[in-house]
């Protein structure tokens, strides 16, 4: 609503207001002059009763807290207070020419009595719930409004954008992996496995399949660097053979093998020596005894 509208609007209630204050001005004052109020006393005694009533409506509107449930309370009790009196009025049709009699409002006494009370008691309230109201009201210090901080404006629409069902499912934890460093294993060196240097008779078993040793780390308490390749110093001098010594030796190695063992691993392990040259002797072997080279 713009700044017309709402001008209208309490402009409409402030003349309903007047004209009630009119309707219930003409009861409380036949009312004040029963009780024995002079004619001053009793036009002005309707300004201390409704108009307590507009003082603790805007009381209302301005404290906040006990002090509000105050006012709304003193506002209650003095509505229902002149709603009595006019409605006595309305019942008793010798108010409104005032020839009732002095301080008499019923005929039943104590109806008359509690009557009374209520209406001389108005004024003495007015005094003191009226001056109550206007110190809380002017001791009143309203709450400071904060500005919404960015952090808590982002916060909100993140909340107000955010779908079901991104509330319902929570993110799951990232798994962090276990990197904890293992030693290394350290190769120790290789066992090679000997073949006898006896030659094996015709009668003799053949010899069992050769099992492949393998190497087999060693535990290690902590890492330790890789030696890398050893130098020629470091190793054991080996005499280099002729391929005529080679054949030499493959000859005398093998001068009581079967034909079925004349094999290229079975010589290379024999006289240790390369594959290459291990495939050369035996195709020289087997062509010497007269059989087909593979």
């Amino acid at each position: 609503m713009n700044r017309n509208g709402k001008a209208l609007l309490v402009l409409a209630l402030v003349t309903v207001v007047a004209m009630a204050f009119r309707v219930s001005w003409n009861a409380l004052r036949d009312i004040a002059g029963a009780v024995g109020a002079d004619d001053t006393a009793a036009t002005l005694y309707p300004f201390v009763v409704d108009g307590l009533m507009a003082l603790a409506l805007v009381a209302t509107l301005v404290l906040a807290g006990r002090d509000r449930t105050f006012a709304l309370r003193v506002l209650g009790a003095y509505t229902i207070a002149s709603l009595v009196l006019n409605y006595v009025h309305g019942l008793v049709p010798e108010l409104h020419g005032s020839t009732v009699d002095w301080g008499r409002l019923a005929d039943w006494d104590p109806a008359n009595w509690a009557l009374v009370l209520l209406a001389t008691s108005l004024p003495v309230g007015s005094i003191y719930f009226g001056s109550d109201l206007v110190a809380k009201v002017l001791h009143h210090r309203p709450a400071p409004v904060t500005a919404p901080t960015a952090n808590a404006e982002e916060s909100t629409n993140t909340e107000r954008n955010r779908s079901s069902s991104d509330l319902a499912v929570s993110t799951p934890a990232p798994i962090t992996p276990n990197v904890k460093p293992l030693p290394r294993a350290v190769a120790v060196g290789f066992l090679k496995s000997t073949i006898p240097a006896k030659p094996v008779t015709a009668i003799e078993q053949p010899p069992a399949t050769p099992v492949e040793r393998r190497a087999v780390a060693a535990e290690s308490t902590r890492g330790r660097r890789a030696t890398g390749r050893v130098p020629e110093v470091a190793r054991t001098p080996r005499p280099k053979r002729t391929p005529d010594e080679l054949l030499d030796e493959a000859r005398k190695a093998t001068a009581n093998w079967p034909d079925t063992w004349l094999t290229a691993e079975g010589i290379r392990r024999e006289v240790r020596t390369s594959p290459a040259n291990a495939r050369t002797l035996r195709d020289t072997l087997r062509a010497e005894r007269g059989l087909q080279v593979a």
